[in-house]
């Protein structure tokens, strides 16, 4: 069944589906989707590990995975950049964004106090940012990059699985700061990060909360207020 149909200068395009997926002019198209909010002056993104190194040590940094280039693009459109290296991602990307070849490495163990898993872990996390110095894409650098983020939700982790998550979490935040990037270096999700890390949790989830709280105070005019942008808490 066609869905859409519309006029464009190379003649009449449709959009249509069926029980195994969209097609766009008679083409079988698979979506990868995701958001970027047009109010927004910082988009942020993951960097996914298993595109950028699909083998270990033979990197892919082209097409789709360019991501120097959208950088780039983003600097021009004036606005910043939060880089979320990782290299854990969540996003419902396949394996966390995980190379899969990563769990044939001998003796490794993910995201906890395992050499083999934060040898492979410094290595990228290394590359990521050498690629940004080169290119300038920094702040401290004149670039548009202002944050960038090492793990990803742990904390919900190392409360589960104690001192050897903890040593994790404490080598990876040393080791982001020792790559100098000139810029913070944040963790999500995790609520006592090591210092000089920043924590982005609790000061969300209070906004949240304080959000919650005052709209269950308010009348109904007063609600439609808000939403309207009239109240200022």
């Amino acid at each position: 069944m066609v869905l859409l149909s519309s006029w464009v200068s190379c003649g009449e395009a449709s959009v249509s589906y069926d029980n195994k997926s969209i097609l766009v002019n008679g083409q079988r198209r698979i979506l990868i989707s995701g958001s970027i909010h047009y109010p927004r002056s910082t988009p942020e993104t993951y960097v996914f590990w298993n595109g950028h190194e699909p083998q270990p040590g033979k990197y892919y940094f082209e097409e789709r995975y360019d991501l120097v280039k959208f950088i780039k693009l983003i600097q021009q459109a004036g606005l910043y950049v939060h880089l979320r290296i990782g290299p854990y991602a969540c996003a419902e990307w396949n394996f966390g964004g995980f190379p899969v070849w990563l769990k044939y490495v001998p003796g490794i163990s993910f995201r906890t106090d395992n050499g083999p898993f934060k040898a492979a872990m410094r290595k990228f996390t290394t590359k990521v940012v050498n690629m940004m110095k080169a290119e300038k894409l920094y702040e401290s650098q004149g670039g548009p990059v202002i944050l960038s983020q090492i793990e990803n939700e742990y904390g919900p982790m190392e409360y589960e699985l104690g001192s050897p998550s903890r040593a994790y979490t404490e080598w990876a935040a040393k080791m982001a700061v020792d790559l100098g990037t000139g810029v913070p270096w944040v963790m999500c999700k995790q609520d006592d990060a090591p210092d000089p890390i920043v924590t982005v949790t609790i000061l969300l989830y209070i906004a949240e909360l304080s959000l919650a709280i005052m709209m269950m105070e308010l009348t109904s005019e007063e609600i439609a207020g808000v939403a309207s942008g009239a109240v200022v808490i």
